[in-house]
């Protein structure tokens, strides 16, 4: 499989790069773009990032791996992460946790059969004053208990 940049979306990275003095300095808005474009972070898609950017794919290998908001693959259509860092575990989100998980039947980085969700425990997403709290997709939902998380779960369609 080959991964290439829509015309639209090489058009946004050249945007994106104008605002930084390097290619290097772009590389998290080309890989932001590129996980939108095609879902996951692929080999394949680290080599095409490479090469639009002029820069080596150990840099943007060694990006991806780093920053959790980049995924190596494919998750599901709603990817729900659980905050268990401190504040966010002195007020339930273990319990949150461990309900999220025994309703989708998903462990830590699991996508279900259907490929409807994907759950993620991650350390800390900054929304410490609102804690606790979780993400689905890009959207961040906080001041939870296990309860409110279940409606936000029966919400998605």
């Amino acid at each position: 499989m080959s991964f290439k940049f829509t015309e639209e979306n090489i058009t946004r990275i050249a945007q994106a790069r104008k605002k930084y003095p390097t290619a290097l300095a772009a590389v998290m808005d080309t890989i932001y773009i590129a996980q939108e474009q095609n879902g996951y972070i692929s080999n394949e898609v680290m080599e095409e990032i490479a090469i639009v950017l002029g820069i080596d794919k150990v840099n943007v290998l060694s990006v991806v791996t780093f920053y959790t908001m980049y995924n190596t693959k494919p998750m599901g259509r709603y990817h729900i992460q659980v905050c268990t860092n401190v504040s966010c575990m002195l007020r339930g989100a273990y319990e949150i946790w461990d309900g999220v998980k025994e309703k989708l039947e998903l462990d830590h980085m699991q996508v279900s059969q259907d490929s409807k969700f994907s759950l993620e425990e991650v350390e800390c997403m900054g929304a410490c004053g609102y804690a606790p709290m979780i993400a689905v997709n890009e959207d961040y939902f906080e001041n939870l208990n296990k309860e409110k998380v279940f409606e936000i779960l029966d919400s998605l369609k």
